[in-house]
Parts: C-alpha cells; sequence; structure tokens
C-alpha cells in the first residue's frame, strides 16, 4: 500500500512540470521557443550581434586546405612506394604549399 501511494506521488511530481506550459504560443508542434522580451527583431547591428572576424572565419578553411594537401602527398608517396607515411615531413620531396609531383 505504501509502495503504491510512493508511486503515484512520485509520478505526479515529475508530471506536473510538464503540465504547466499550456504550448499556446507555439509556432509549431515542439517550436515554442520566445525570445526575451527586449530581443530585437533581427540580430545584425544589435548588442547580440557577434561580429565575427572574418581572419577567424577563414582560419578553419585554411586548416582543412593544409590537410587536404597532407593527404594528397600521403597518397602519393603511397602509390609510389606501397608504404603509408603519416608524417608527412619523412616524405621525400615534401615542401609544405605545394602540390605532390604529377604521375
Amino acid at each position: 500500500m505504501k509502495l503504491t501511494l510512493l508511486g503515484i506521488a512520485a509520478a505526479v511530481a515529475l508530471a506536473t512540470p510538464a503540465l504547466a506550459y499550456d504550448g499556446t504560443n507555439c509556432k509549431a508542434p515542439g517550436n515554442c521557443w520566445e525570445p526575451k522580451p527586449d530581443y530585437p527583431e533581427t540580430v545584425e547591428g544589435s548588442k547580440y550581434d557577434p561580429q565575427h572576424d572574418p581572419a577567424e572565419v577563414s582560419k578553419q578553411g585554411d586548416s582543412l586546405a593544409a590537410m587536404d594537401e597532407r593527404n594528397q602527398w600521403r597518397i602519393w608517396n603511397m602509390k609510389q612506394t606501397g608504404d603509408f607515411v603519416y608524417d608527412v615531413n619523412k616524405i621525400p620531396d615534401y615542401e609544405e604549399g605545394s602540390a605532390p609531383p604529377s604521375q
């Protein structure tokens, strides 16, 4: 009996927060985000605008290009020697910023 009452009390306690929101302000089912009252319609130019530095944003693209270049050297070396070398500095004729020789 006590265990049943305890189980019912736990179920009611867990279900209560779900009943607190009535869903009247949802744009679509499950899309109930609402901005704070002082949040602007457009973020650009407001205090919420992150204003990313273009140089910082382009760093990821630059690092991906460098990764692709190193992978080209690794593949070229593997086709030439049959061995995969992870450290591109151990590949003969490797120069940073250059493409491997064409076949």
